[in-house]
């Protein structure tokens, strides 16, 4: 029934010039919602400027997700659910989140990151609470799951909230010190930094 309702437009609907299956129409939603959610926060987005770009009206953003508020908890969903930053190898981790950190913060990198998503839709009350649903689902519990020792969710929340400033600070912020930094000499220090929190304690 769903993907009926997410391929049909409404009666006497002009067609949009691209059709598609629902799968597809659903993609195409969901990418132009990330798109507009990180860059301009749940507020500034609005739903018709998200159909427009995704080549559809916007009863059909509601039909195939229900309200922007469940359509930005996918978006949270699958901006947060692959591991971009965070890998899965703990005899690496605290380099390889350093070295993905600098290189995704660096001048030209990719705006449209799960991070400047939820720096950008905090000052919302219920989009702020999605965020955060959203980041324990998947970086946190994931993080915490890696490592060993005691308190364990306590230390990878420190670890995020370590990524998540310096993302800030150096991709919305542009914090001089940070931005002309050497990349390797930066990843070191990060890398070390990381590794407190990271390590079990006492090893």
């Amino acid at each position: 029934m769903e993907s009926d309702m997410c391929h049909r437009g409404p009666p006497g609907a002009a067609p949009t010039g691209r059709p598609r299956n629902a799968a597809a129409t659903r993609e195409a939603i969901l990418g132009s919602a990330v798109n507009a959610f990180t860059r301009l926060g749940y507020d500034g987005a609005g739903v018709r400027a998200i159909a427009e770009d995704a080549g559809v009206t916007a009863m059909m953003v509601n039909r195939c997700f229900g309200s922007k508020e469940k359509l930005f908890a996918e978006v949270v969903d699958a901006s947060f659910a692959p591991h971009t930053v965070v890998s899965d190898q703990l005899a690496t981790l605290s380099r390889d989140i350093a070295k993905a950190l600098v290189e995704r913060t660096g001048p030209g990198a990719d705006e449209l990151s799960p991070f400047l998503l939820t720096l950008r839709s905090a000052a919302n009350a219920r989009s702020a609470e999605t965020a955060r649903q959203g980041i324990e689902r998947h970086v946190e519990s994931h993080l915490a799951g890696l490592m060993t020792g005691a308190r364990t969710r306590e230390r990878a929340a420190l670890a995020l909230s370590l990524i998540l400033g310096v993302w800030l600070m150096r991709s919305i912020i542009g914090n001089t010190a940070l931005v002309e930094a050497d990349p390797d000499d930066l990843t070191r220090r990060l890398e070390d930094l990381l590794a407190r929190l990271l390590d079990e304690p006492g090893v």
